[in-house]
């Protein structure tokens, strides 16, 4: 994933000079505040700057990821927290879920768009952003999200349907790497299927 921000300079959230990407969606272009404090202990905005989105499966599905951590408890001291997401993302390593750690990332849908039959090896809170999403196991349910309705996803088979076929729909997802989990015997590893599309996780 590319990321637009740096921990240096440090921008205001009314920056002039801050210049916003082209939306690849039509959908509006978020921008991201990250808080830390003064030498007197003083809470201030870090940086602010609009979300960068990167294109994956013939451009038909958006990711943008405004934050990671790569360890738990995360460790604030010193913004080391936002050094680590900094370098994760310059790294070019980062794939669905970040082992030991958490993504912060929004997706957006083109109309009409099915992404692929997959799983992660994580523990995902998904939440309707703009749009309708439906979303099919593959034991056979199927449920259709409305904005503001999120899913507890709990590293099973599954895939997202836009449900629209004229606009773009929008959800953002918080993934925490999770224990191996053995259902039946068997280890539900990831799997994201063959030519999904998505970047894989790393060990």
């Amino acid at each position: 994933m590319v990321d637009d921000t740096t921990t240096s300079p440090k921008p205001t959230p009314s920056s002039s000079t801050l210049r916003e990407p082209t939306p690849l969606s039509n959908l509006p272009l978020p921008t991201r505040h990250i808080t830390t404090h003064s030498p007197s202990g003083l809470a201030t905005i870090h940086t602010s700057a609009p979300f960068t989105f990167t294109t994956h499966d013939a451009s038909n599905l958006l990711f943008s990821v405004p934050y990671t951590t790569s360890q738990f408890p995360p460790n604030l001291n010193a913004n080391n927290d936002i050094a680590a997401h900094d370098a994760l993302l310059a790294s070019g390593t980062l794939g669905l879920v970040n082992p030991r750690g958490t993504v912060l990332r929004y997706v957006d849908f083109a109309p009409g768009y099915a992404c692929a039959m997959h799983r992660t090896q994580s523990l995902d809170f998904g939440i309707v952003l703009e749009g309708e999403v439906e979303m099919v196991l593959d034991g056979g349910d199927r449920v259709v999200m409305k904005r503001g309705d999120v899913a507890v996803q709990r590293a099973t088979q599954h895939q997202w349907v836009n449900c629209s076929k004229e606009v773009w729909a929008r959800m953002v997802f918080v993934l925490q790497d999770c224990e191996k989990l053995v259902v039946g015997g068997k280890e539900m590893g990831e799997d994201l299927g063959e030519e999904s599309g998505l970047p894989p996780s790393g060990k």
